[in-house]
């Protein structure tokens, strides 16, 4: 077991080094069993936080994300927190300006995000295989710059089937309706 804690360790490291020494503009922390973000890493990244634009935290189990983790990596463009057990997020959220794909696929959301509504710059936002049941129509169709919003895989209501162009001027993917049971 501690093995392979250690393994796990050592690959987060050195990913977190390769973007470091290569200063590249991504940080791929994908399936590295993270239960939180490591706080060594803002230290260690610190010189580096300002060019990173894409961060993938895909299937780990993951359980929040701290208004640190958003405020720390403001320059955002996509966010990949998908596979995790995320059910919100900070409001911190509303100050990623720059972000514009955020994937919250297969997490343990109940209810729309509601800080994501406020970002102006999103364009996808992805949030198949939750539990959402109601979304804030009336926010996400102000959204100017929103083009798909993915919510198959959830247990909406029928009003948000209602919501077709030119209501909202996004692409919506809902899963097909169940066919209603005969009696």
């Amino acid at each position: 077991m501690q093995k392979k804690m250690g393994e796990a360790v050592a690959r987060v490291a050195r990913k977190v080094n390769n973007t470091v020494e290569n200063k590249t503009d991504s940080l791929d922390l994908a399936n590295c069993k993270l239960m939180t973000f490591p706080v060594g890493i803002y230290k260690a990244m610190r010189s580096v936080t300002e060019g990173i634009h894409r961060i993938s935290l895909a299937n780990n189990e993951l359980k929040s994300i701290t208004s640190r983790f958003v405020t720390t990596f403001s320059q955002l463009r996509e966010l990949n927190l998908a596979g995790n057990y995320l059910h919100r997020l900070p409001e911190e959220v509303t100050s990623l300006l720059h972000l514009r794909a955020i994937n919250l696929s297969r997490n343990r959301f109940r209810h729309f995000p509601e800080p994501l509504a406020t970002v102006a710059t999103l364009e996808t936002i992805d949030l198949e295989e939750n539990e959402i049941a109601e979304v804030p129509v009336e926010k996400l169709a102000s959204m100017a710059s929103l083009r798909s919003l993915n919510l198959r895989a959830n247990p909406v209501g029928p009003e948000v089937r209602l919501l077709v162009r030119p209501l909202v001027p996004f692409d919506l993917l809902l899963s097909p309706e169940e066919p209603v049971p005969k009696a």
